[in-house]
């Protein structure tokens, strides 16, 4: 079980940081992400991390402003969003991934507005 929190409302060029955690124990060979669904949209993409957190990738729209890291130790993922746009706002979704699988295991997510 994934569980997001730390979402809210910031104005823009603020920031926000969202922790992930997993009840369940998710390993820690698994490529953790995080994932926003806009009014309208389908979910993307917003940044995911190797297992042992050496290779992160982040969508365009993100790069520069958001950080995606990990504790293995504290079964958490976060996301540490900066320079928050009015278009970051979202539901945001973790999620995590076997090596070689699917996003399959998905939180309730937690939402983030901003506004301008």
């Amino acid at each position: 079980q994934l569980v997001e929190s730390g979402g809210g409302l910031v104005h823009a060029g603020g920031s926000l940081r969202l922790p992930c955690t997993s009840f369940d124990r998710t390993p820690s060979s698994y490529s953790m992400g995080w994932f926003r669904r806009s009014p309208g949209k389908e979910r993307d993409v917003v940044a995911a991390i190797s297992w042992r957190g050496g290779n992160a990738n982040y969508a365009d729209s993100v790069k520069g402003r958001f950080t995606i890291s990990r504790d293995n130790f504290k079964n958490t993922v976060y996301l540490q969003m900066n320079s928050l746009k009015p278009e970051d706002t979202a539901i945001y979704y973790c999620a995590s991934r076997p090596v070689g699988g699917d996003w399959a295991d998905w939180g309730q997510g937690t939402q983030v507005t901003v506004s301008s």
